[in-house]
This record gives C-alpha cells, structure tokens and sequence, in this order.
C-alpha cells in the first residue's frame, strides 16, 4: 500500500548497529572508546548477521531446499538467530545448546519454535554427549538437513568482513586504531579485522579470551594445550577446541578475562552508560580496562568495542544477585542491586 513507511520484514533491520561513545565507565583512561552496540540488531545479537548470510549463501548454492531442517551448535545468540531466520524463511530448526547458556536464552529458542536439546557444557569436545557431537549426529539422521558449524565455517568469517567491518570503517571515518573484540567462534572478531587491516594495516586487533579457553595460548604458540581446560562461567567467549573460523592472523593479541571481572562490568556498563548488555560486552570491556592498565591506549587512540548481545539474556545469571552469590561474585566492593520496594 503507499505512503506506509513499514520494513517488509525484520530480516531488513539486520545490520547498521549504532556505534556509541563510552563516556563514563572509561574515565581516567587514555583514549576514545565506542561501543558496537549489536544489541540493536532484531535478534538482539550480532548473530543475526552471520544466520542471514549462511543461510541466504546456502540458497543461492542450492545446498538449502524448501522445507528442509537446519541444525546448529550455539550457545544461544546463534542459535536465536537462526532460528528467527527459520521462521520467516519456512524451515525447521534443531538446535544443540551448551547447558552453560542461561535458562532465558534457552527459553528464547523454545519460543521461537526451535527443536532444542541441551547438552553438558563441561565435557570433551569429542564426546559423544557434547553439543558438537549431538548436532553432527542430528544432521546424519535427519533427511533434507544442513549443519551450519558456525565454528568451521568460513563464511561466519565473510559474514562480518561484508558488514561489520566496513560499518565500522564508516562510522569512525576510518580513524579507528584499536578493536577490541571477544572471540568464541573467532568469526565476528576474523571477519571485521580482515576489512579492516585491509583499509589500514596499522589498526591493533585485540582479542579476549577467558580463562579456562585455549584460544590465547594457541594464538602465541600454535600449541593446543588441554592443560589449559577447565570451567568457566562465561558464555560465547573462548573454546575448548581450535575453530577454523577463527583467522588468527588477523589478530595481534589476545587478553584474558575472569568471569568475575567480567559480569561486575557488565552490570557496571548498565549503570554508567545506560547500556543494558549482556556477559561477554563485560567481558570486552574489562579487557580494555585491562589493556588501558599496560598502556596500550594513548590520547590519540580511538577504541571501539564490539558488544555482543543484550542483557535480558542473562536476567538469570549475571543480572540476578543469588546467581552472582552462588558462584562467590559478591563482596563487600560489588553490592547486590538495588532491592525491590512493594507498597502495601
């Protein structure tokens, strides 16, 4: 109909974040900083960019068929994602999910139609009962199946190379220095620092990682160390395995951050910036506190940082203060939030 201003679907408003300068949780540090905030994309993570682009690539390949299922590994954005895409697109959608994701994102996947099934986090990558196995074991018996193995995938990588990358060129008007990006699947942070190395070589890259990950230590010695595995809290941020979609090339360093650390800031960026963003923007923006402490920024320096996803996904975790107590977060420094008043 005319003169209705409407978007024919919300695949469209997948995209052209907005970029946001942090003006209070960096006081005191030497530099610009700006927030990618993917938390504006419909999906409410910067997954949505790498679920369109597969899937669209899989159509115009012919790998994708009307009426076909599509089985992912995620630890819930992605897997939110694609399953959105599903939805308007018409196919099934089975998703293998780590059972470190907060109940709120698996809840998200149920109503959003996603056959889910929910898989121990703490255990081998080659176990039968890991999120990887169950999915690839998924795929193998469900006719008219694709798995997207966001983790060995190339095109996570392209996805952010052709949207990311140049939205953010664009945005700092090519004056950006430093990128500050977690890496989980390596995708976001590959692709958006293919594009831009490639307009200005001299752009610093740098990673986070969490520990329990073998990311950095393989990053600085080509050597996957199994020492280096243990639990952690994090969600979306490191690996136990080495995942091809991460260009470590592309890379000039990575900075590991504790789950501690990272869910206080977290909630610190609420209440500074107004921001309501999920764990792992905690966790890339106590890597710059961290990277700011070495000296990394001078006052020339213009830092942006990719913010993943949205903090309504961790309402049950990092947002809620027996979840912070259970796992030993708070003390007498980090308060619980403000208690709940009721008027009788």
């Amino acid at each position: 109909m005319k003169n209705i201003q409407a978007h024919e679907s919300v695949l469209e408003l997948i995209g052209n974040t907005p970029l946001i300068k942090l003006n209070h949780i960096t006081a005191g540090m030497k530099g610009n900083f700006f927030a990618k905030v993917e938390a504006f994309n419909p999906g409410h993570s910067a997954k949505d960019r790498i679920a369109l682009y597969i899937i669209n690539e899989a159509e115009s390949r012919g790998i994708l068929k009307p009426g076909d299922t599509i089985i992912e590994t995620t630890s819930g954005n992605t897997g939110f994602s694609i399953a959105m895409v599903s939805v308007l697109k018409g196919y099934k959608c089975i998703l293998a999910v780590s059972s470190k994701s907060s109940t709120d994102k698996i809840d998200m996947l149920k109503a959003m139609g996603a056959e889910v099934h929910v898989c121990p986090a703490h255990v081998a990558a080659e176990d039968p009962r890991s999120y990887y196995e169950v999915a690839k074991r998924l795929h193998s018996e469900r006719e008219g199946s694709i798995y997207i193995n966001q983790y060995f995938n190339q095109l996570n990588i392209d996805a952010h190379y052709y949207s990311t990358g140049p939205e953010i060129w664009e945005q700092t008007g090519g004056k950006i220095t430093h990128l500050v990006a977690c890496s989980g699947t390596g995708g976001t942070i590959s692709g958006t620092a293919r594009f831009l190395k490639e307009m200005n070589p001299a752009i610093q890259i740098l990673g986070i990682d969490a520990y329990g990950s073998v990311i950095q230590k393989y990053h600085e010695t080509k050597e996957f160390d199994k020492e280096e595995i243990y639990p952690y809290r994090i969600e979306g941020l490191g690996k136990n395995l080495i995942p091809s979609a991460t260009d470590f090339n592309a890379i000039d360093r990575f900075m590991k951050v504790t789950d501690e650390d990272s869910a206080h800031t977290a909630r610190e960026i609420a209440k500074t910036e107004g921001l309501f963003v999920g764990y792992t923007s905690g966790a890339a923006m106590q890597g710059i506190k961290q990277f700011s402490e070495e000296g990394v920024f001078n006052n020339d320096s213009v830092v942006v940082a990719i913010f993943p996803d949205h903090g309504s996904r961790y309402m049950s975790k990092v947002f809620n203060d027996e979840w912070m107590e259970q796992q030993g977060f708070m003390d007498a420094q980090h308060q619980a939030q403000p208690q709940i008043k009721y008027v009788k």
